[in-house]
Order: structure tokens, then C-alpha cells, then sequence
């Protein structure tokens, strides 16, 4: 951001907080109103029975259908300062990685309190999630009661979820131009396969990457998972079989695709237990145990 840009939007800011400040001086019961970015911090939001207090979220942020009616100010990691400060919060809690850092910059010249919530792919990232979103929100008890909860429930799935031999599960993140792009390990995808009994069939690099199809033969997954996605980024299994490399895995032979909601799957919020518990059973039936 060029420096007159960033001293217009500081300045834009300024009048902003000024009328909103009036407005609560004069009220000493108003109550804060706050901005969730990220699908998992607003489910978080939401099961803590603190809804009341949203005043937007952001493009991720779908689940549950509730959600969708608040004011959208775009996708977490693209996030514009002038988005944000039309709807004037006072706090924003985000998950980790939102931004650019540039927006967070403006947002606290702006003396906006923005609270990052630490991102994590196991069982006590979890509970971590819960109890850091209730911590921002004033609300540690009922925080620690979630977590318990939901880490009671996790550990139950979990424990039913050990094999002798996990599956090779490959996750496709997407297919655009006919590269598949998979993911590696120290992400979402991989974190849930393992709660779920299997294992990631790519494990050579981290985070999301292209594949060559010489990978793709190699790794010669039992199960493909992908989340369940319409528009340009579907694929139907007889185009994803049809796929150079991918007809020649074992889950191409067998038929073995797995499609779930993305926020579901990939979240790590309060119904991550579901997640692990779906993606289990799906593998069971599959035969892939």
C-alpha cells in the first residue's frame, strides 16, 4: 500500500471510530461488536451461544446457514481495510494467517483490537481454538466447558479409529488444467486423514503443491478425498478417473472417492469430531481398512 493510501484510509478510519466511540460513550452498556474471520473462529462464535455480538464475518465463514446473513468482507487472506472499517467493529478475531498484514496494520493504527487465533491440525489445536476465541470474547469458563466437551468427544472418535494398516489417502485440493494439486503434510487434510485412521499418501513436502502424475503413480493412493464442490472447481469421478495418473491408482481401480464439506473437513472447529467420525466410516465402508 502506497503511503497517501495508507494515510487516507487512517484518516477514513479516524471519522469512523470517532462516531462509533460518541455512540458508546453515551451508552455505557453496549456491548462490543465484533468481526469473525475464518469458517472455524465464527462455528467457535456461535457454539459459545455469542452470536449476538457479530457484526459480520467473513467468505468462509458459511457454516451454520445463520452465518451467511451477516455482512461478508471478503476472503480472510485478501481482506481490504476500507471493507472492514464500513461495518466499524471493535474487535476482530481471526484465525491465523488472515490478512495481508498490511490491513492488520491499518486496523490497529485504527485502535481496533484484532485477536489471531493460533491455527493447528490435532486434537489439542482443537481445544486451543475454542479456549482462545472464548478468552477474546470474555467468555473463559464457558470456553474451557467447550473444549472439554468437544475434546471428550474427539478422543472417543479417535480411540475407534486405529488400523493395523491405514489406507494411503490422497487429498486433492483441485484440478485446475488437468495438475493435480494434493496436499502434503503440516496442513488441515493431513491432520484429519490421520485422526481418521489413515495415512497421507503424499508426505514429501508441506503445505498444498502441484504433483507431477510421476508422484500420483507412485504414491498409488487406496482412497482419493476431495471437498464436495460445485461450479468450475468440480470434477465428476469419471473425469477424475479418466485422469493419466489417477487411473492407474488402486483408488481408481476400486472406485474409491470420498467427498465431504470443505469447512466440515477442513475446519478443526467445534464439529471436528463429526469430520474425523464421517471420513472413518466413509473409509470402513470402502473397504479401505
Amino acid at each position: 500500500m502506497r503511503h497517501w493510501q495508507f494515510i487516507n484510509v487512517v484518516l477514513m478510519t479516524g471519522l469512523i471510530l470517532l462516531g462509533v466511540n460518541r455512540a458508546v460513550a453515551q451508552d455505557t452498556t453496549a456491548t462490543p461488536r465484533v468481526l469473525s474471520i475464518g469458517g472455524a473462529v465464527t462455528e467457535i462464535v456461535y457454539a459459545l451461544e455469542m452470536d449476538h455480538l457479530l457484526i459480520g464475518r467473513d467468505t468462509t465463514s458459511t457454516y451454520p446457514p445463520q452465518a451467511t446473513e451477516l455482512p461478508d468482507v471478503g476472503y480472510m487472506r485478501a481482506l481490504s481495510p476500507e471493507g472492514v472499517l464500513a461495518i466499524a467493529p471493535d474487535l476482530v478475531i481471526a484465525v491465523e494467517g488472515a490478512g495481508p498484514p498490511e490491513t492488520i496494520d491499518v486496523l490497529n493504527a485504527a485502535g481496533i483490537e484484532f485477536v489471531s487465533i493460533p491455527e493447528g491440525y490435532d486434537a489439542g489445536s482443537v481445544r486451543a481454538k475454542v479456549e482462545a476465541v472464548a478468552e477474546a470474547l470474555g467468555q473463559a469458563d464457558r470456553g474451557a466447558e467447550l473444549a472439554e466437551q468437544i475434546g471428550a468427544r474427539l478422543d472417543a472418535v479417535t480411540d475407534n479409529t486405529a488400523q493395523t494398516t491405514p489406507p494411503r489417502v490422497l487429498f486433492i485440493l483441485s484440478m485446475q488444467s488437468g495438475r493435480v494439486m494434493a496436499s502434503g503434510h503440516g496442513t488441515a487434510a493431513d491432520g484429519v486423514i490421520s485422526m481418521a485412521g489413515g495415512r497421507n499418501a503424499i508426505t514429501d513436502f508441506e503445505g498444498y503443491l502441484p504433483v507431477t502424475d510421476e508422484a500420483v503413480i507412485a504414491a498409488d493412493p487406496d482412497v482419493i478425498l476431495m471437498m464436495d464442490r460445485t461450479g468450475d472447481h468440480a470434477i465428476e469421478n469419471d473425469d477424475l478417473f479418466t485422469h493419466p495418473a489417477i487411473s492407474t491408482t488402486a483408488a481408481a481401480r476400486n472406485g474409491n472417492v470420498i467427498r465431504m464439506d470443505g469447512l466440515l473437513l477442513l475446519g478443526f472447529g467445534p464439529r471436528t469430531p463429526q469430520a474425523v467420525e464421517t471420513l472413518a466410516q466413509s473409509l470402513a465402508q470402502m473397504g479401505a481398512s
